[in-house]
């Protein structure tokens, strides 16, 4: 015998037809919104990827070889378009021993959902102590490299600039490049960590470049990278590490002035954002031909430069994955 209470059966009924004029509503609110929801995977124009930047700068030469890490690690950091990379200061000051850093950048794109790997959690879980807290540091970047974008859209008049490869170290000599919006306000977030063996402290820093612009929080990153009006999604981190600097502030310095030869290098292997909102890039039968995975495809990725290694690599030679690459 059916019991079930007439006004019961109207009511499913009404709610039911409620939830789906709701999700009709809603689907039709979001195209003509002319949101995205799902991001699609870019690249650079130039197919660059992050071991293509310079060994050698005016200051910088790398020293040791391109640590790449084995495939089960590779699967933690969730990217195979990545870059470890040791530069020694040329020309330390008189008496001076010569700033060593450590540069990491990984680069994600599409449908991201890694969570960015960072020091301050990373480093404190391979069993590093903190040593004060993080702070976020504007990185004092020789602003007059830069120069105003005479092609930029009105709207972004005074915030895109671009700044000059260099004729000698780059493999695109003078060619000038789009840098973040408002590079003269790129801050990095620094973290201090206690030597565990009694020597230097280890000092970290870094930043995500994510659709041409800027933020020093893992948090953040994918707002950046998330915004609804846009189709594509990417964001670069960019890691800096080292023991022979002597404070945070110290570390914020040095890094700019390492990014001062090597930010527009960084920026080749990234898309030209404001190409890719003026709807000049990628070309139509390229986005149908990208890949649509979170990091770079293995056959975009080519690996030159930066053979396997397991040899150490001088003072910031760690014995864990995390505290390299965080």
């Amino acid at each position: 015998m059916n019991t079930r209470h007439p006004f019961k059966t109207v009511a499913f009924g009404v709610a039911l037809t409620l939830m789906l004029a709701s999700a009709i509503g809603m689907n039709a609110a979001i195209k003509a919104a002319k949101f995205s929801l799902r991001k699609e995977a870019i690249h650079p124009e130039s197919g660059r990827v992050t071991s293509d930047i310079p060994l050698e700068t005016e200051s910088w030469i790398r020293i040791g070889t391109d640590r790449r890490e084995e495939a089960e690690v590779e699967k933690t950091l969730g990217t195979d378009n990545y870059l470890s990379r040791v530069y020694i200061e040329k020309h330390p000051a008189p008496g001076e021993k010569p700033i060593v850093l450590e540069l990491h950048l990984a680069y994600y794109t599409g449908m991201i959902d890694t969570v960015p790997h960072v020091p301050d959690r990373c480093f404190v879980g391979g069993g590093l102590q903190l040593g004060s807290l993080p702070e976020d540091l504007l990185l004092p970047l020789d602003t007059k490299r830069f120069s105003n974008d005479p092609s930029a859209p009105e709207l972004l008049k005074g915030q895109v600039k671009h700044v000059r490869l260099n004729n000698t170290y780059s493999s695109k000599p003078g060619s000038m490049v789009r840098l973040p919006r408002e590079p003269e306000s790129i801050r990095m977030r620094c973290t201090e960590f206690k030597s565990n063996e009694g020597g230097s402290n280890l000092y970290a820093g870094y930043f995500f470049i994510a659709n041409g612009r800027t933020t020093p929080s893992a948090n953040d990153v994918r707002l950046l990278a998330f915004n609804l009006k846009e189709r594509y999604a990417y964001y670069l981190k960019v890691q800096i590490t080292s023991s022979s600097v002597r404070s945070k502030q110290d570390l914020a310095t040095q890094t700019a002035r390492l990014l001062d030869e090597l930010l527009g290098e960084i920026m080749t292997v990234v898309p030209d954002w404001v190409e890719v909102e003026k709807g000049n890039w990628p070309k139509p039968k390229d986005a149908d031909a990208m890949p649509t995975t979170g990091a770079a495809s293995s056959s975009t990725t080519p690996t030159r430069g930066a053979a396997r290694s397991t040899e150490p690599r001088g003072p910031l030679d760690r014995d864990t994955h995390d505290r390299r690459i965080g």
